[in-house]
């Protein structure tokens, strides 16, 4: 398989191994709810660091990873800040912000995403799939990147997203009306898109003129081009008109047999006088419950980029810092929700942003009762005042105060309409009068009939990119109700490193330190603990039982209390075979601990595995 080769690869390419776990550090006052690592989390930090923090609890757990990356237009002055320990990432460190004059900018860019890659494929679910949305900056480099991370099997497809509704005339060649939206499966063998609900216009195809007991119907066409050799036969029509074949260059669908027998069913349709060109009937009860995704989304459906913006300032969580983010449109991930993730799925999102993702999934559970969960990850300074506030409003419900405009009038003004001025300012005074605002004294209307009723507080009028736009404009004020959920807001804590351990300075908490070595040694995650499960125990992986002797104080460290004694070593066993008894199977016991009071003979006697904690961090002096 072709490789794609970029300034930097070989330094980033096993990088994320040596990134330092960082544990999750809940702020309950930021937060909704009681804190839990296990619902839904907004995380302030390095998305590199936060996605291996996330490891120990939702390895192969993710449902959907939904990311909007920085594009790379060469005006975004994003910052390359992974800390590789090369001269060449040194370099790169200190001529950042990156940036259209930057020559190693796109190089830049595949070293940034291709760690964060590796890690969300990991925590990707056998039946999970990636969104990431781009434009044609990076998207063909992204493709060769997806394909040699996930491998060539794993592209679905490639989705076309009108973000804008009107061309900017501005532009130099092109407008650019579209992003794209890549999806990639972590096994396409596993993964399959969901259906989408049927629009009204798909449903109005279908009817029922001859009162078929199988209900609205519609029809399609008996014969195609494709060759079919049994499909050049006569027909007779129900009036007696034989029909001597199919038109010239096509074929029947069907055998003749065949379509005898659905004619005898009431399975074709030969017009109202029984006498046109037969067509299959194709009942609604028959098609599939929904419609197929297609790569083409426009933005009536799925929104755009103003409607976005427009969102976040009806919340009131924009700042004027803020003004130049381009966040995504609710709709638009509600419909990769649709597809890609059912009622109980988990979500993560590791470019946040201002939250669109997690607004996306409150209002797919507020819709269907689901409960779906999400992961937000954002490294910058905003996190808290513009992503979990927007959370925090979308949740609770929010009093917006603000600007309402209606278009009156939208039309592309050409030269030739140029020279009809006179008549497009009649038409604009027209709507001015017919609102209740003609600068006329209202010679336009009925001086009879009674006054308009004022709908706006005033009407603009402009043109902009060649389209006249007249907007009726008022002030609003209204309270949106709040979609329910929690919420639980982390930052990341100190790197949990063998030196910190060694000299007993800053010892972790026992669920942090637990979560990361369960997920070293078994690979897996931590699931909820059993009821009545016994102190130390972390949890089950697939051959063992997983235990952690210990608690983040030196001196319980360096006591004999922390050690594995035989007491202990027979309460666990004991513990372990009444649990294993009720599910029928049998596992060893793997224990951490500071030191252990027992032979290898005992330990293998009690089916205990032990893993030693460093001997430094509870010694003496």
């Amino acid at each position: 398989m072709p490789e794609i080769v970029f300034k930097g690869k070989e330094y980033v390419y096993n990088h994320h191994l040596t990134v330092p776990y960082r544990p999750l550090l809940p702020q309950t006052d930021k937060g909704i709810g009681p804190a839990d690592l296990g619902g839904n989390l907004i995380v302030q930090g390095d998305n590199l660091h936060a996605l291996k923090s996330l490891l120990p609890r939702y390895a192969g757990a993710v449902d959907l990873v939904f990311i909007d990356p920085p594009y790379n237009t060469g005006n975004e002055g994003w910052c390359y800040n992974d800390n590789v320990n090369s001269p060449i990432m040194r370099e790169w460190l200190s001529s950042n912000p990156v940036d259209g004059e930057d020559l190693l900018r796109h190089d830049k860019w595949l070293c940034l995403m291709w760690p964060r890659l590796v890690l969300l494929r990991e925590l990707l679910s056998e039946r999970g799939s990636l969104w990431m949305t781009l434009d044609d900056n990076e998207v063909h480099r992204a493709r060769l990147m997806i394909d040699e991370i996930f491998g060539e099997e794993a592209f679905i497809a490639s989705v076309i997203w009108q973000k804008n509704f009107l061309p900017k005339n501005t532009t130099q060649y092109f407008s650019e009306d579209h992003d794209y939206l890549l999806v990639v499966a972590k096994d396409r063998e596993f993964w399959r898109p969901r259906l989408l609900e049927r629009t009204a216009d798909m449903e109005a195809r279908y009817s029922n003129p001859d009162n078929d007991p199988r209900g609205p119907w519609t029809s399609g066409d008996l014969s195609a081009r494709n060759f079919y050799g049994e499909g050049t036969y006569p027909i007779t029509a129900p009036s007696g008109r034989v029909i001597s074949g199919p038109p010239p260059g096509t074929f029947w669908r069907v055998r003749k047999d065949k379509f005898l027998q659905m004619d005898a069913d009431g399975r074709i349709w030969w017009g109202e006088g029984g006498n046109n060109q037969p067509r299959i009937k194709r009942y609604l009860s028959e098609v599939k419950q929904g419609r197929v995704p297609q790569t083409l989304w426009f933005y009536e459906d799925v929104g755009h980029t103003q409607d976005a913006k427009k969102t976040l300032l009806e919340m009131g969580v924009l700042q004027n810092e803020e003004s130049t983010i381009t966040p995504k449109p609710v709709a638009l991930i509600e419909r990769v929700l649709d597809i890609g993730a059912d009622e109980n799925a988990l979500i993560l999102d590791s470019f946040a942003g201002s939250g669109t993702t997690a607004h996306a999934v409150l209002k797919a559970n507020a819709k269907d009762g689901g409960s779906r969960r999400f992961i937000l990850v954002e490294c910058e300074d905003y996190a808290d005042r513009l992503t979990a506030e927007r959370v925090r409003r979308a949740i609770k419900g929010y009093a917006w105060v603000g600007t309402q405009r209606e278009t009156l009038l939208e039309e592309k003004i050409t030269l030739t309409q140029f020279r009809k001025a006179a008549e497009w300012l009649q038409k604009v005074e027209a709507i001015k009068a017919r609102e209740g605002h003609s600068e006329t004294g209202g010679d336009l209307m009925d001086q009879a009939a009674a006054p308009p009723v004022r709908r706006f507080e005033r009407i603009e009028t402009k043109i902009e990119d060649g389209v006249l736009r007249v907007e009726g404009v008022k002030r609003v004020s209204q309270m949106t109700e709040g979609l329910g959920g929690e919420f639980t807001y982390c930052t990341l804590g100190e790197p949990l490193e063998l030196e910190q351990l060694l000299s007993g300075q800053n010892l972790p908490a026992f669920e942090a330190l637990g979560a990361w070595l369960f997920h070293t040694a078994t690979g897996g995650t931590l699931a909820p603990l059993p009821s009545a499960a016994p102190e130390w125990y972390l949890g089950e992986a697939a051959d063992r039982h997983v235990w952690l002797i210990y608690r983040p104080e030196l001196h319980f460290l360096k006591s004999p209390e922390a050690a594995l004694t035989l007491p202990r070593a027979q309460r666990l066993r004991d513990w372990g075979r009444d649990f294993d008894a009720k599910r029928q199977q049998h596992k060893r016991h793997l224990v951490f601990a500071p030191a252990k009071y027992l032979s290898n003979r005992q330990l293998a006697d009690h089916g205990i595995d032990y893993a030693p904690l460093p001997f430094a961090l509870y010694r003496e002096g």
